[in-house]
């Protein structure tokens, strides 16, 4: 029997062979395509509420039009029903779910251990090695401002292994007060742990504890005559007491985040506050995929249930709405996390005021998105006008070329969409085979490896292809599309103004035989400008990476007797290229498997 003939989804025979067990439902269309997931504490009554019920809000009833099965999984509790809900929207990534994007790792503060001299610095990805972790911190920045106050605190060092190993005298760090030099022997190991217990301390968020141990040191040195030392230590409990002043958040619990949302012409904004040991680390938002017209509360609990499912939990939660199965939730986080979690909606004194500010800032980016899209949406259809297309495009994609003098020449392609840059969907191609400097090859290779894929039914096809150069760049693009059989795309050449002014440039139309001057003012060259620059900077910058991991390896290549893992272990050992080359003939022996001659050839070939 074909789809057409099949016969239309019963929903309340469905219904009916339904237990009342906890569960989760997922709902397909006609080709097989996953609609929602959905989670319940009694299936038969939460499905049935979908076609039981004589009238139903359009949103849902748009849903419930396009539902041609429906598969359940039984689990023994709502917390595994919730649970098995959220990993099955992250990865499956169903049409009519909230979904959060967001990707990344979050970074952490490391402290090795197991040395005599650990080191502090910026972690992102698998928390496995030896030492411990502090964060998770919201942003990048937020973990450079704190590993910035450490140095200026404690003086631990943040210097890689390699290049720690291999000082024979201290560095700019330590000439301007932010480290005591251990490379050289400056410090005690005793004295060095005494600051290394001091700055975890302050990242535990024990900071009235070290001031307090600074105080009695500070005293002590005094009543020895040790007046250097006491300056010293006063200086670092005054800056200790005003960063306190400065960060401290009176009435934050040890940990907590304040989270709130709101929702507007189909758009979302959760901000989140994050605090740690009393102090406040910042704030992130997040724009979660709306299909549907959630409510706040429904938006917030599938954002919590998202985002924590494996990340570290705080022991308290503040929302700005309260969510269903709220309890159930906290019941679920608690167990993922090991210790107790509270969610709470109804907060009063500096927890009401820290979830206004919270509201605000949710408020504040959604109202900047809402106003970046909108410029967007309105150049897009001046493009739609400018290009004679039928509707506005949905997705653009850019190619350019990057080279020195045709050496590592690297394509480039940014993909834009309604909602901006589509930074998933970009890509880089390494060319080879083609005589340098040869762009138009470079273009054609490119463009014949990115559109081999759609003309085999994988992948997804712009509407507008666009071409950093002119005519001849263009019957590149189009001889691939012929060659290929990829059709309905229209190709789109940038070509540079006289003198390379911006606002000046030529839309260049060889398929139709025409160009276009749009003028500085015209939204649609705007559009297509910021797209081929954007275009223009990812190729420069994979064309950089190419040259300079090129140009480190390229010069001991040429030595013999240097093969990979001796070049990998001097790499490692002297920080890169720089510390080879400074490096003298000693040094270089104690490397293992390098005697006097090869250290002597590999002195010569670094300094021809």
């Amino acid at each position: 029997m074909s789809p057409a003939s099949e016969p239309a989804f019963d929903g309340k025979a469905f219904v009916r062979t339904l237990s009342t067990s906890p569960g989760v439902y997922r709902y397909f269309d006609a080709d097989g395509e996953l609609l929602y997931v959905g989670k319940a504490a009694n299936l038969k009554k939460r499905v049935g509420s979908y076609f039981l019920k004589p009238r139903m809000e359009p949103r849902i009833a748009s849903m419930i039009s396009q539902i041609a099965r429906c598969e359940t999984t039984v689990t023994r509790t709502a917390g595994e029903a919730l649970l098995l809900e959220s990993q099955l929207i992250k990865s499956l990534k169903p049409r009519y779910n909230i979904m959060l994007r967001d990707d990344k790792s979050y970074p952490y503060v490391y402290l090795s251990g197991s040395e005599d001299y650990p080191r502090l610095a910026f972690h992102r990805g698998a928390r496995n090695l030896p030492g411990r972790f502090f964060g998770p911190y919201p942003s990048a920045f937020a973990v450079r401002e704190s590993l910035s106050l450490m140095q200026k605190l404690f003086q631990v060092r943040q210097c890689e292994d390699s290049y720690f190993r291999n000082r024979s005298r201290p560095c700019l760090q330590h000439q301007i007060g932010r480290c005591t030099a251990p490379c050289v022997g400056l410090i005690s190991v005793e004295d060095y742990r005494t600051d290394v217990r001091h700055a975890e301390m302050f990242l535990e968020g024990r900071s009235s504890a070290v001031i307090d141990e600074l105080a009695a040191s500070m005293e002590q040195a005094s009543a020895a005559l040790d007046f250097e030392r006491a300056a010293t230590l006063r200086d670092q409990v005054a800056a200790l007491r005003k960063l306190q002043a400065q960060h401290h958040v009176h009435g934050a619990s040890a940990d907590m985040d304040v989270i709130a949302c709101r929702i507007e012409s189909g758009l979302a904004c959760v901000s989140v506050l994050f605090f740690r040991n009393g102090i406040s680390l910042g704030t992130r938002d997040f724009f979660p995929r709306l299909p549907l017209d959630a409510e706040p509360g429904d938006l917030l609990a599938q954002f919590v249930a998202q985002y924590y499912l494996d990340r570290p939990v705080p022991r308290e939660l503040i929302v700005g709405e309260e969510m269903p199965d709220q309890e159930v939730l906290a019941e679920v986080l608690a167990e993922q996390s090991g210790h107790a979690v509270e969610i709470k909606h109804r907060v009063r004194g500096d927890r009401a005021q820290f979830l206004q500010l919270a509201q605000r800032n949710a408020q504040a980016s959604l109202t900047q998105r809402l106003a970046s899209r909108q410029t967007l949406g309105t150049r897009f259809d001046d493009l739609q006008k400018l290009l004679e297309l039928a509707e506005p495009p949905k997705r653009i994609e850019c190619f350019d070329i990057s080279h020195t003098r045709g050496e590592l020449t690297v394509a480039s392609c940014v993909v834009f969409g309604p909602e901006g840059p589509d930074k998933s969907h970009y890509r880089r191609f390494n060319i080879t085979g083609i005589t340098p400097g040869d762009d138009y090859a470079a273009m054609h290779q490119a463009l014949t490896r990115r559109f081999r894929k759609v003309a085999e039914g994988e992948g997804a096809k712009p509407d507008v292809l666009l071409i950093d150069g002119g005519g001849g760049q263009v019957a590149q693009a189009l001889d691939v599309l012929h060659e290929l059989g990829v059709a309905g795309i229209t190709v789109v050449g940038v070509a540079k103004g006289p003198g390379r002014r911006a606002g000046e440039e030529t839309l260049v139309l060889a398929d139709q035989g025409r160009e276009i001057h749009p003028g500085a003012a015209s939204p649609a060259l705007h559009l297509v400008a910021a797209v081929r620059d954007e275009a223009h900077r990812f190729a420069i910058s994979g064309h950089r990476k190419r040259r300079e991991k090129a140009r480190e390896r390229s010069v001991l290549e040429d030595v013999p007797g240097v093969g990979a893992r001796r070049r990998s272990a001097l790499l490692k050992a002297f920080g890169g290229l720089a510390g080879v080359e400074a490096a003298g003939v000693e040094e270089l022996m104690r490397i293992k498997g390098i005697d006097r001659g090869l250290a002597e050839r590999i002195y010569a070939a670094m300094h021809p």
